[in-house]
């Protein structure tokens, strides 16, 4: 579809997230690391804290798996993404573009697909890069008092 000067309409604005490649899919995640944070889940209201504890797999510098094809061999409860659990997840950050997409809305500025820039997500401080310890680096009694590691970055709550 071609816009307003010769433009073509972003792919992410023609299609549902059913209808995308695996490639267009892929190129949607912005790279902010925020759905590999550990969260909590409030028993009693439902609502979700997320945590400054990040999955084992995450390189938290580079803010990627660090066995992305593996990922849910390695960590069980690993969720792979599709467009059918973005729909039901709750916990989707407000800032994720498949949550964006999934919601008729435009994918922020500092998104690569919309600015060119991959680093942009880390430097206008959209992801989690340096601001989050694996799970692996805390003892289990360190989490005895898990209000403790909870965060709460703008855009990170669902």
């Amino acid at each position: 579809m071609v816009g307003r000067a010769g433009m073509s309409t972003p792919f992410w604005k023609q299609k549902t997230l059913e209808q995308m490649s695996p490639e267009e899919w892929e190129s949607l995640c912005d790279g902010c690391a925020k759905c590999c944070l550990l969260k909590l889940e409030d028993e009693d209201t439902g609502e979700i804290a997320y945590t400054k504890l990040h999955c084992r797999l995450l390189d938290g510098q580079a803010c990627a798996c660090m066995d992305y094809e593996n990922r849910k061999k390695i960590v069980e409860d690993c969720v792979i993404l599709t467009p059918q659990k973005v729909a039901e997840i709750k916990w989707m950050p407000r800032t994720c573009a498949y949550r964006l997409v999934l919601e008729g809305k435009d994918l922020p500025d500092w998104h690569y697909l919309v600015c060119g820039d991959r680093n942009r997500v880390h430097t206008t401080g959209n992801s989690v890069r340096g601001r989050t310890v694996s799970e692996d680096t805390v003892f289990d009694e360190d989490l005895e008092d898990w209000e403790e590691w909870i965060v709460d970055w703008e855009g990170n709550a669902p």
